[in-house]
């Protein structure tokens, strides 16, 4: 006996598929939903009443070129009671409806989880006002209509092409908490509207609009109208109306107030026509256009298919194609396609689970972000667990029994015998498994400068003037030589003032002896002796400093061109270095990850940015124990060229995150290279380690420092 059909059920006919098959839509207008189903599905469904399997079945053989059989009937049969489409019978239906709620509600867990992630807050009943509003809205959908928008869009481009300077400029102005308040109330006011274009092109077409209201999706709130209805229209082109009326609708308002903006004059009109432009360009073109979730561009590409439950059947071809290529089951496909429109699908599945990666994750950080850290940490592992890890382990749980043989078990040994592509999977994930556990040899590359290990830079001690250059750029010098000479007469007068008043205290002190009346204050002179002549040889000192000398043997580099004697120089004005070129050494800065996996004596190798002269052989011979707090090498900088993150600050470089210095001896002839200083690439050979311990390391100081409240 089979059980009766609900006797509300309404069947609409459907559109025609691509084959020429006719469809139907059966509508539930107790749930508000509709099925689409095929010929041989509404055959079935005219002959229920025939109260048998096998009978339907014969009927459809006997009247039509269809030629189904039992387990046909059959599955019509579970698709109807599946989807509470039949009577219920008396005997034990209480219970079945009991357990089928509970199932649906699930636990407590269950329903805020669901209710968290999304729900629905159906604010108006629109109907019968959108059906009083129609007239008046009418001329909106008219030829004329469209026209003249295309009309004011030309010329509202035409108008900000004009003027572009003033409308870049007022773009990064809005950019202010005023701006942005701005921009949430016109985002408001557009996606009304939106709404009410879906909801105005539906009635138009006489489908009934039963609730508008806002959802929540991962407590973002989004704008919905209720227009399921659409699927009892046959012809495609309405649907794809009523799918594309709202981003039309924004799309109409951005034409206009560009318009706007072009011709009004400087004021708060001027303004809201500027922020309806931008707004509805961008919520239009990034949000509501993307086939990728569930918004206007995926009912619009699905209308355009045709082929309802677009996402469902795209993801059901692309797991079955998935585990065709790992595996070679061998089992039919889901749906039947053209070679290309399969392909399609398939791309589309899975550039779709790839987006929705992408979007589940920044949820997830704007969630974590924005609660308070407990309920942040919280509401992030489950965006995480239920959105990535738990779609990802429901496939994998189902490939054992989908290898296993018939009547045979899902032991490893029987899934390795199923055939080649298993065993071909089966090497790949071991390979895989054993570059992510098996150590690697690692290398730690960053920027670093090539220069001596011994220089002597040479700057003017305050403002002078340079009296004899004895030594010109380029040139040899000995230990001890004078490089350079220079004078201040303040240091001068200073020095003659200094040794005139010693002298003078030298005669008192002489002649005191003579005066009886001054001997009493020998003591007194020869203090003021003392001091007058620390003060000589302080002004001496400072004299020396004038006349720098080479502390080592060298090449005297850097001379500045134009320097003569005669000429004035500023103070901390760098005048030249002393290099000494026998030794040479690397320096470079690493993070704290690099720095632990490499030590003192491990090697390394050094590229020059442009590739000239030789490759040298580095020894890791000093690495700092503190964090660089500032980078005193500017060429290091990422904003030149270099590979350490920096940002200014009181005119200092600052490293974005903690870096070491290391410091590397050359062990080559550096050649060519000796002419100067070199910014280039140091590779350093660290120790051998496993790429997913490092990941595993990553994620752990991650997560132990954002539990840290």
């Amino acid at each position: 006996m089979l059980p009766p059909l609900r006797e509300e059920l309404v069947l609409y006919c459907g559109p025609h598929l691509a084959d020429g098959q006719p469809t139907w839509t059966l509508h539930d207008p107790v749930r508000h939903q509709f099925f689409r189903i095929d010929w041989l599905t509404f055959e079935i469904i005219s002959r229920w009443a025939m109260d048998d399997l096998q009978v339907i079945a014969d009927g459809i053989n006997a009247d039509t070129a269809l030629r189904p059989d039992v387990k046909d009937v059959d599955a019509v049969h579970h698709f109807l009671c599946g989807n509470q489409l039949v009577k219920p019978t008396a005997v034990g239906s209480a219970r079945q409806f009991s357990d089928r709620l509970r199932r649906m509600r699930g636990d407590w867990k269950t329903w805020l989880l669901h209710h968290y992630l999304f729900f629905r807050i159906p604010l108006i009943r629109p109907d019968g006002w959108l059906e009083r509003w129609q007239g008046w809205v009418a001329p909106f959908y008219s030829r004329g209509f469209a026209l003249l928008t295309l009309a004011a869009l030309a010329v509202g481009l035409v108008e900000l092409y004009r003027d572009w300077g003033r409308f870049s400029a007022t773009l990064l102005d809005t950019f202010s908490w005023s701006g942005l308040v701005g921009y949430g109330a016109a985002l408001i006011g557009i996606k009304v509207m939106h709404e009410l274009g879906h909801a105005f092109t539906a009635k138009r077409f006489g489908c009934r609009v039963p609730a508008m209201g806002v959802a929540f999706l991962v407590m973002f709130p989004v704008a919905y109208t209720d227009t399921n209805e659409v699927w009892k229209l046959a012809q495609r082109k309405q649907r794809l109306a009523v799918a594309a009326a709202g981003v039309a609708t924004e799309l109409v308002i951005a034409a206009w107030a560009t318009l706007a903006w072009g011709l009004l004059p400087e004021g708060i009109p001027k303004s809201i026509a500027f922020m309806l432009a931008t707004t509805t360009l961008v919520a239009t073109l990034v949000i509501n256009t993307s086939p990728f979730m569930r918004f206007d561009g995926y009912f619009l590409m699905s209308d355009w298919l045709d082929i309802p439950n677009l996402h469902n059947r795209a993801f059901a071809l692309a797991r079955w194609d998935m585990r065709e290529r790992l595996f070679g089951l061998g089992l039919p496909a889901p749906e039947h396609f053209p070679r290309h429109r399969k392909t399609g699908l398939i791309l589309f599945a899975y550039a779709t689970w790839i987006y929705r990666l992408v979007v589940f994750l920044g949820i997830a950080a704007l969630v974590y972000t924005f609660f308070i850290k407990a309920l942040g940490i919280l509401l992030f592992m489950v965006e995480i667990g239920w959105f990535v890890l738990l779609p990802f382990w429901n496939e994998v749980k189902l490939w054992p029994a989908l290898l296993a043989k018939e009547g045979q078990s899902p032991s490893l040994l029987a899934l390795l015998s199923h055939g080649p592509r298993v065993r071909r999977s089966a090497w790949l994930a071991v390979v895989l498994m054993l570059l992510f556990v098996v150590p690697w040899p690692t290398r730690q590359a960053a920027s670093g400068m090539l220069k001596p290990a011994d220089i002597f830079p040479i700057y003017a001690p305050a403002g002078a003037q340079v009296v004899s250059l004895p030594i010109t750029d380029g040139r040899a010098v000995e230990e001890g030589a004078i490089l350079l000479e220079l004078t201040s007469p303040e240091l001068q007068l200073r020095w003659r003032r200094a040794q005139a008043r010693l002298e003078g205290l030298r005669w008192q002190a002489r002649s005191a002896g003579v005066s009886t009346e001054q001997r009493h204050n020998l003591k007194v002179f020869a203090q003021e002796e003392q001091t007058a002549q620390a003060e000589l040889s302080s002004v001496q000192a400072e004299m020396a400093l004038y006349v720098p000398a080479a502390p080592f043997a060298g090449i005297f580099r850097d001379l500045q061109p134009d320097l003569k004697p005669g000429q004035w120089v500023g103070n901390r004005e760098r005048l030249g270095v002393l290099v000494k070129t026998d030794r040479w050494q690397v320096e470079t800065y690493l993070d704290e990850e690099s720095v632990n996996r490499i030590k003192e004596g491990d090697q390394a190798r050094f590229f020059t940015d442009g590739l000239e002269g030789p490759v040298l052989s580095l020894v890791v011979s000093a690495i700092d124990q503190d964090a660089a707090r500032v980078l005193p090498n500017a060429q290091l900088a990422s904003q030149v060229g270099g590979s350490i993150m920096t940002r200014e600050k009181h005119g200092q470089l600052v490293p974005e995150r903690a870096v070491y210095r290391v410091t590397l001896s050359v062990e080559d002839n550096v050649g060519e290279l000796a002419q100067q200083s070199w910014r280039g690439r140091v590779v350093i050979q660290g120790r051998w380690e496993a790429p997913g311990l490092a990941f595993l390391r990553s994620a752990l100081v991650l997560v132990w420092r954002e539990l840290g409240f």
